[in-house]
């Protein structure tokens, strides 16, 4: 009879030992699942980022394939497609972005910059119009005042650069934006304090040393400004200054600063040698 009542507590225990190895392997399991969640974010970030953007294309395109109602994978596909610059298709992957469940207002936002980058300039306006107002960031009052500079709204453009200026900690690449937008309406005098404001800001900003030049240069002001630039940059500058000067019909001017351009220049500088030749031979 023994044997019998044994039967029993041996099933017991086997079950017992089965349902405990049961659990144990969905433990691991789920460990390994949050291990791979961790992974993936980690990889993910890496493609938006330092990766090269034709890799992070296809990276998020495989992934984006395999989990196609992941909003986060097509979101990643998206913002890389516009890393690569491939614009049009980014602009496909943002609208589609913005249909799914889960969409935010920045996902908009994101759709209208993708919709400026291929020019579609009336599209991003409709798509900034219907984000609520209540939505405040850079990013959308900068697109805004690029809206406005296209539509010739100076007045809104001014509004919207100002908003933006004064929601951002790095405010100098908006700053000479904005005074690209003074120089494009002939307003020399502001252009030329807004670009002094981003170099101060950002010295490192030729894009905004090169702007300030041409906004001085369109008051027939041909001398380099005080700001940090090294011996390549004022060989560049002042190349920028002579073309300005020859535009204006001040060609003698022009010449002078080439040749100063070729001069300080670190190494041959073809591009202006170009320029006083053709002014020489013509």
């Amino acid at each position: 009879m023994r044997h019998f009542f044994l039967i029993p507590v041996c099933l017991a225990g086997g079950l017992t030992l089965a349902a405990c190895t049961e659990k144990g392997d969905e433990t691991v399991e789920r460990a390994f699942q949050d291990v791979n969640v961790v992974d993936e974010t980690n990889l993910n970030d890496v493609m938006l980022t330092v990766a090269d953007p034709n890799e992070a294309v296809d990276y998020f395109l495989r992934a984006a394939k395999s989990n196609p109602d992941r909003i986060d994978l097509q979101r990643g596909l998206a913002k890389s497609l516009v890393r690569a610059k491939r614009n049009t298709e980014a602009v496909s992957a943002w609208a589609k972005v913005t249909k799914m469940e889960g969409a935010t207002d920045d996902d908009s936002v994101d759709f209208a910059d993708a919709l400026i980058r291929n020019g579609d300039w009336e599209r991003a306006q409709e798509t900034l119009t219907a984000i609520p107002p209540t939505h405040e960031t850079f990013k959308r009052y900068r697109l805004e005042a690029m809206v406005a500079d296209a539509n010739h709204e100076w007045k809104k453009s001014d509004t919207f650069y100002e908003i933006a200026v004064g929601l951002t900690t790095r405010p100098a690449s908006v700053m000479n934006n904005w005074g690209y937008s003074k120089l494009t309406r002939g307003d020399f005098a502001d252009a030329e304090r807004l670009f002094g404001d981003a170099i101060r800001l950002d010295t490192s900003l030729f894009t905004a040393k090169n702007n300030l030049v041409l906004a001085r240069s369109a008051q027939r002001n041909y001398s380099l400004p005080v700001i940090p630039m090294s011996q390549t940059e004022r060989a560049q500058l002042l190349h920028t200054m002579a073309l300005s000067a020859v535009k204006q019909g001040d060609v003698e001017t022009g010449k002078s600063l080439l040749r100063e351009s070729i001069s300080t220049h670190p190494q041959h500088f073809e591009e202006a040698v170009r320029s006083l030749r053709a002014l020489e031979t013509g």
